[in-house]
């Protein structure tokens, strides 16, 4: 049998691609896989903040629609970059088991960001990074970083900053682990909402497709993103609004601690609750429900008048 996966070209979607497709062949004797590579809109628009051209899909949508047409059989996906409303027809049928989810501090003159002196440099086009570290750092100076970790990296050198803050989990499987000063905890900062896992999309209706992924599901994982994305859709933000969230499973119980904040960091409210881990989705609308009551509904609000995009 020979199938085709879809994905981004970027160094990091092409290493989980292959990932996904040694691990389909090994469970899966015999198979044959193609890659196809999709140029997204994300991958085209490179000098505007995405925060600011809007987030639906815009690293899925093209190969969503190649998906939706039969041109591929699959896609793999950054979770994070999912967004919580699919299109008609189509499912996440697997996780596979998250990396490291931190966000990282990476710096050629400073150990962990405790070091960093009065405005200092950083470099990140995260609002939720932003708004999260401006709540304790309000005297750090951000500066919008975009494109793959080799160009982030070199620009970090190139503009003379004290320091990015990037996922650990990209960080990681393109082999820079020694480039990363300090995991920020999770007090710190709440990692985006799906942040370091692999999703797999498919037809709704392939139960061909759905069998042969399916030992690639990683359950523990599944259920933490379900929970995740369960509380985004709930707060109708998008990957770019100050949202963290983080979703795991202890002592067989599902447990999600979300965050929402404000852009200049001055309100920022957290929840958390846990239960069976087969309410997954109404763990995440119950920690969103206590994050709007506290009063994020004010702060998305706000947000959305400024021109930020869901």
């Amino acid at each position: 049998m020979k199938i085709v996966i879809g994905s981004r070209g970027s160094a990091l979607a092409l290493w989980q691609t292959e990932f996904v497709m040694s691990e389909l062949k090994a469970s899966n004797p015999g198979i044959e896989i193609d890659i196809k590579k999709i140029k997204t809109t994300g991958d085209k628009i490179l000098d505007v903040a995405l925060a600011k051209i809007g987030d639906k899909g815009l690293f899925v949508k093209e190969i969503e629609e190649s998906l939706v047409r039969g041109e591929i059989d699959l896609a793999v996906h950054s979770m994070k970059d999912v967004p919580t409303n699919l299109p008609e027809g189509l499912c996440i049928s697997a996780i596979l088991e998250r990396e490291d989810n931190h966000d990282v501090f990476i710096s050629d003159s400073y150990r962990k960001m405790d070091e960093l002196p009065q405005g200092a440099s950083i470099g990140t086009s995260s609002l939720r990074r932003i708004a999260q570290l401006m709540c304790i750092r309000p005297d750090l100076k951000f500066k919008d970083l975009r494109g793959n970790l080799q160009t982030r990296l070199k620009k970090m050198s190139e503009l003379k900053l004290d320091g990015i803050i990037l996922a650990a989990a990209g960080v990681k499987r393109l082999g820079y682990h020694e480039k990363i000063r300090q995991f920020i905890p999770y007090d710190l900062i709440l990692p985006a909402v799906g942040q370091g896992s692999i999703g797999i999309e498919i037809k709704s209706n392939n139960d061909k497709i759905k069998k042969i992924i399916a030992p690639l599901n990683h359950e523990g994982s599944y259920w933490a993103i379900l929970s995740e994305r369960a509380l985004l859709r709930r707060l109708e933000g998008g990957c770019q609004v100050p949202i963290g969230s983080w979703g795991r499973v202890e002592k067989g119980k599902l447990v999600l601690n979300g965050v929402i904040a404000s852009l200049d960091g001055r309100q920022l409210y957290k929840a958390g609750s846990q239960g069976e881990i087969k309410d997954a989705e109404k763990i995440g609308i119950r920690v969103a429900e206590d994050l709007l009551a506290q009063g994020g509904d004010k702060i998305l609000k706000e947000i959305y008048e400024l021109g930020i995009r869901k």
